[in-house]
C-alpha cells in the first residue's frame, strides 16, 4: 500500500495552483496544511483522480492513475470540502442508497452501514432526516459514507470547517482512531486539527511544499526564533509592521507580543518556547490573525 506523487503540477491557464510536489505515502495520518489558495483541494481532487494533474504522475500500488484510475477509485473513500446529503432521507437510508452506488451486496451493505453508524456515533439519530442534522452529524455522515467499502485511502479536505470545537475535537479522535493499515490524508489550514493526530505534516504554501516533516521536528527548527515582548501601543504597532506577530494581547500592563523573528526583535524581548502553530507560521512565512 503505497502512494506516490512525483512532480506533479496543475495549471488552470496561466495560474499553477500546484507547482512541482512530490511525496511519497505510507499508512499512517498525513496532515495537509497551508493557508486558503495554498493549492491543499487541487492536489487532493488529483489524488482522488476526479482532475488530471497538468505534469507529473500519481501512482497507487505503482500504477499510474492516467492509465488505471480505477485501481484507485476502488480502495478510496473521500469526503470533500463540499459534501451534500438528501435532506428528506434519514442517515441510515443515504448510507445505504450510497453503498448501492458503490455497488456492495445487499447484506453487506446493511451490515456495513449499522457498523459504521455505529462507530460514527448516530446510532441515536441514524433513523432521523438529513436535514434536521447539525453541521457535526452531516460531518460523522460524511466520513461515514466515505469508510462504506473499508478504503485503504481516505481523503478528507477540511473537515471541521463550521464545527463548534466540541465537534472538531469529536471529528479528530475519530479520524485518528481510522488510521490502522490505511494511509490518511487530513487538509486543514488550522493546525490543530492535525497536531494532535498526524504524525507526519506537508506544509503547501502558493503550491509549493514549504516543508514535509514531523510536528516535533518543525518546532525544533523554530527555536530560537520565538520572542514574546511587552510594549506600549506604539512600540506594538512598529514591531507588527517588522515581523510576524503570532499572537498579541493587550491588559493593563501594555501590550504583549508573540513574535517570529531569527533576530531578538526588541530589547526587551526575551526567548519563548515555541508551539507548532508558530512552526507553521515560520515555514509558511504569514502573519496570524491577532484578537
Amino acid at each position: 500500500m503505497e502512494l506516490r506523487i512525483e512532480g506533479v503540477g496543475k495549471a488552470f491557464g496561466a495560474h499553477w495552483a500546484v507547482r512541482d510536489v512530490s511525496l511519497r505515502c505510507d499508512p499512517g495520518m498525513i496532515g495537509l496544511v497551508g493557508p486558503n489558495g495554498a493549492g491543499k483541494t487541487t492536489l487532493m481532487r488529483m489524488i482522488a483522480a476526479l482532475i488530471p494533474p497538468t505534469r507529473g504522475r500519481i501512482l497507487w500500488g505503482g500504477q499510474d492513475l492516467r492509465r488505471d484510475a480505477m485501481a484507485l477509485r476502488r480502495v478510496l473513500g473521500y469526503l470533500p470540502q463540499e459534501f451534500g446529503v438528501y435532506p428528506e432521507l434519514t442517515g441510515r437510508r443515504f448510507l445505504r442508497y450510497l453503498a448501492a452506488m458503490k455497488s456492495l451486496p445487499d447484506d453487506l451493505a446493511r451490515r456495513r452501514v449499522d457498523e459504521l453508524v455505529e462507530l460514527v456515533n448516530l446510532e441515536g439519530d441514524a433513523d432521523r432526516r438529513l436535514g434536521g442534522y447539525s453541521g457535526g452529524m452531516k460531518q460523522r455522515i460524511g466520513i461515514a459514507q466515505a469508510l462504506l467499502n473499508d478504503p485503504e485511502l481516505l481523503i478528507v479536505d477540511e473537515p471541521t470547517a463550521g464545527l463548534d470545537p466540541a465537534e472538531r475535537i469529536r471529528f479528530r479522535t475519530l479520524l485518528a482512531s481510522l488510521t490502522a493499515d490505511r494511509i490518511v490524508i487530513l487538509s486543514t489550514h488550522i493546525i490543530s486539527d492535525v497536531e494532535a493526530v498526524a504524525g507526519r505534516l506537508v506544509i503547501l504554501r502558493a503550491g509549493d511544499i514549504a516543508a514535509d516533516s514531523t510536528p516535533e521536528a518543525l518546532i525544533g527548527d523554530a527555536v530560537g526564533r520565538v520572542w514574546s515582548v511587552t510594549a506600549d501601543a506604539a512600540t506594538a504597532i512598529r514591531l507588527q509592521e517588522r515581523g510576524q506577530v503570532s499572537a498579541m494581547v493587550t491588559d493593563a500592563r501594555g501590550v504583549t507580543l508573540r513574535l517570529i523573528s531569527p533576530d531578538r526583535p526588541h530589547e526587551a524581548a526575551v526567548p519563548a518556547e515555541p508551539t507548532l502553530e508558530d512552526a507553521y507560521l515560520l515555514a509558511v512565512g504569514e502573519r496570524a490573525g491577532v484578537a
